[in-house]
């Protein structure tokens, strides 16, 4: 599963807690108050609100592009860093994934590999990547990164060590499936310096993995990750989706007990999105799967996981992230999600930077024209307002499980005030405990966290407008 990056996405996207973004005015903030007499956990919203980052950004028209892009990537950045390599490739089209993009050819990869190192090495002599604080963290996500071969993985990890400025601990993410995660591609992995591999588990049981249109079985899986724990060199760290069809409760403890003893550095635990358009989403409006868990039942998932993997002494890095031992960082999860500058290479990929956000050319063969030709890749770009700063304090507050209303009281004068009915109703109905201007999410408040950050992202928007007239961008190339 692709982490979540940075998006370039126009002003008034409809969110899913009712209404339109924030930039279309001040917003009802009783979207975002409990159900009364619900349940914390199972019942305190009718649905979650889903994570749209940088949500308000303003699309920049395509004729002014070149002025951006030339300010955007001639200056460094003061933030922190990070990168995201995305490599569009699937030997499948999993039933429940939104980010296919091609199927797997041999010949198509390898060229593909050798225009991304090209593309590599041109960003290499650009301010923003060549200049700056050290890049921390680097996910090479997709798609399927390990469709590519052993010789073209070990030269994308190669380009990016020699060509931008890692920091001497970066955390190099190397995300793969499990049916061609082979011997050879791990040892080139290793060699180049992959320092942490991302497996899409799903789930181990054979019949919910054969709907989703996953090839290897519960055997052929535990067998390949028992070999990579083995294998050592790198962190090791699978993902499991609660909600997937025909997963009912027995299914999914049997898949968390099963993770909690392999040994494996850190898990992510996700709940299903089901995307429109996507084989799933089809399949279900025909009526040809199992039905998909409630969103009680998923939160019931939720809850058992946090508290199976807590007994067993595994530390929670942030609301889907947990880490066995101190190798796993999920740094680049943790950093996508706040305001850290996010590099882009590959057809698709998003970045962020000095207050704009951008997404490559998604199209394979019109980006590898582009990089034929030394064009930029940038297909769209959008400008943020002072309220991306704002946004991603209270995103990643939140994410970590603790929110600061003080830190955006700061930063947007008044907050407190409209944030109160929120914060009041949210703490009778039990998604978190108060302590002074802090609010401290329990487990139920863990799995409605993306409903909560909205509803305080729209209280922060009743007060923003004096402040963005001011022209305040955090981080904003001159």
């Amino acid at each position: 599963m692709r982490p979540q990056q940075p998006s370039a996405r126009p002003a008034g996207h409809p969110t899913a807690a009712g209404g339109m973004s924030p930039s279309a005015g001040p917003a009802d903030l009783s979207a975002f108050l409990p159900v009364a007499g619900g349940d914390a956990l199972t019942g305190a919203f009718a649905r979650r609100a889903p994570m749209m980052p940088w949500q308000t950004d303003r699309r920049i028209a395509e004729e002014e592009f070149p002025r951006h892009v030339a300010a955007v990537f001639g200056a460094a950045s003061p933030a922190r860093r990070v990168a995201y390599v995305h490599v569009p490739f699937c030997h499948t089209h999993c039933l429940f994934c939104g980010f296919y993009q091609n199927p797997y050819d041999a010949e198509e990869t390898h060229a593909f590999a050798g225009r991304l190192v090209r593309e590599i090495e041109a960003a290499a002599a650009r301010p923003l990547h060549r200049d700056g604080r050290p890049i921390e963290a680097v996910f090479l996500g997709g798609g399927t990164p390990t469709a590519l071969a052993a010789e073209d993985i070990a030269a994308v990890v190669g380009a990016l060590r020699r060509c931008l400025p890692l920091a001497e601990d970066c955390e190099i993410t190397l995300e793969g499936r499990t049916h061609d995660f082979t011997p050879d591609k791990v040892e080139a992995a290793l060699g180049a310096g992959v320092t942490r591999f991302s497996i899409g588990v799903q789930s181990f049981d054979t019949r919910v993995r054969r709907r989703l249109g996953r090839k290897f079985d519960r055997a052929g899986l535990l067998a390949l990750l028992e070999e990579l724990v083995q294998a050592g060199g790198a962190s090791l760290v699978i993902d499991l989706i609660y909600g997937l069809p025909g997963q009912d409760a027995t299914v999914w403890r049997d898949d968390v007990e099963t993770a909690a003893g392999l040994g494996l550095d850190g898990l992510d635990i996700y709940a299903l999105s089901i995307f429109p358009g996507v084989p799933l989403s089809r399949a279900i409006t025909a009526g040809k799967t199992l039905p998909v868990p409630s969103l009680a039942t998923q939160a019931e998932s939720y809850a058992h996981a946090v508290g199976r993997f807590a007994e067993l002494g595994w530390k929670k890095l942030s609301q889907a992230h947990m880490a066995r031992t101190g190798r796993e960082r999920s740094l680049y999860n943790q950093l996508v999600k706040t305001d850290a500058a996010c590099l882009a290479f590959g057809p698709g990929a998003g970045g962020s930077a000095h207050g704009r956000s951008w997404r490559t050319v998604a199209d394979l063969a019109e980006w590898s024209r582009r990089i034929e030709v030394g064009a930029p890749t940038v297909a769209m770009m959008a400008e943020g307002t002072p309220r991306r700063a704002v946004h991603a304090r209270i995103r990643s507050q939140l994410e970590d499980g603790v929110f600061d209303g003080a830190s955006v009281e700061a930063l947007v004068p008044g907050f407190l005030a409209a944030a109160e009915p929120l914060l009041s109703a949210w703490t009778a109905a039990g998604l978190g405990a108060r302590q002074g201007s802090s609010f401290r999410t329990t487990v139920a408040g863990d799995f409605w966290m993306t409903t909560l950050a909205a509803g305080l992202i729209q209280a922060s928007e009743t007060l923003g407008s004096t402040r963005e007239r001011a022209g305040i961008h955090a981080g904003r190339a001159p």
